[in-house]
């Protein structure tokens, strides 16, 4: 049986870190963003920082959702002004993506998305309490395609079961990937997770929310799938 709650200690030997440290080139324009807006918008993440209070945050209270590794932003910013009476927040631990990001904020003048630039498992752990979600989003993550490099992919059981004790009931995680392979060993992973179900027979439709990046409309053309799992927190 899966750990619903991992101890610090389990999840360290088994630490599947989000990302992958790699350079990029920051645009003029990404980094008049992150000099000018950051302050506002991209909250701290240390040892000593404390639980994320959303409604302090935001100034309201909102369904909360999370989404982990939002790469350029351009999705993440679609879905934060097509649904405005939702808070949003996003984490990406790299440059250009978090001043792609702010620069879109700006842009559309977005008052519902807020950025944290760290890892997203110790974000987790320190920022974000048990049951306090309302939904997360993993889109397109790593698909470490080599089998060799598996091990290393985002999505694994102890990862899930950490996503799982943060949602609150009846709130959902939506994985997306367009890799067959990953899509596969996601939904094993998912659906061996005791406090998570399925909202579909397997795969499920993509949601109206999520829009088709430009990267997916050119995959869809050359006969790419796209798979998207949307599980749900069970009631306890």
């Amino acid at each position: 049986m899966i750990e619903s709650n991992p101890t610090p200690e389990a999840l360290a030997q088994r630490r599947v870190r989000s990302f992958v440290t790699r350079a990029g080139r920051i645009s003029n324009a990404q980094q008049y963003a992150l000099d000018t807006l950051a302050p506002r918008f991209v909250l701290p993440c240390s040892a000593a920082t404390a639980a994320l209070d959303w409604q302090a945050t935001f100034g309201r209270n909102a369904p909360c959702i999370l989404e982990i590794g939002f790469g350029m932003g351009a999705a993440t910013a679609d879905i934060a002004t097509h649904l405005p009476d939702s808070n949003f927040l996003g984490i990406e631990v790299h440059q250009p993506g978090v001043g792609a990001l702010l620069k879109l904020i700006d842009e559309h003048q977005l008052e519902n998305l807020r950025i944290i630039q760290h890892d997203a498992v110790e974000v987790i752990e320190r920022m974000i309490t048990p049951a306090s979600l309302d939904g997360i989003h993993i889109f397109f993550p790593d698909p470490w395609h080599k089998k060799r490099h598996h091990k290393r992919r985002l999505i694994q059981a102890p990862f899930v079961s950490l996503l799982a004790s943060r949602l609150k009931a009846g709130a959902y995680l939506h994985c997306a990937t367009d890799w067959q392979n990953y899509a596969e060993q996601m939904l094993d992973v998912l659906s061996a997770q005791p406090l998570l179900e399925n909202t579909a027979r397997d795969y499920a439709a993509r949601p109206a929310y999520r829009p088709v990046t430009k990267f997916e409309k050119r995959g869809l053309r050359l006969g790419h799938g796209v798979w998207d799992l949307v599980f749900q927190r069970r009631a306890d």
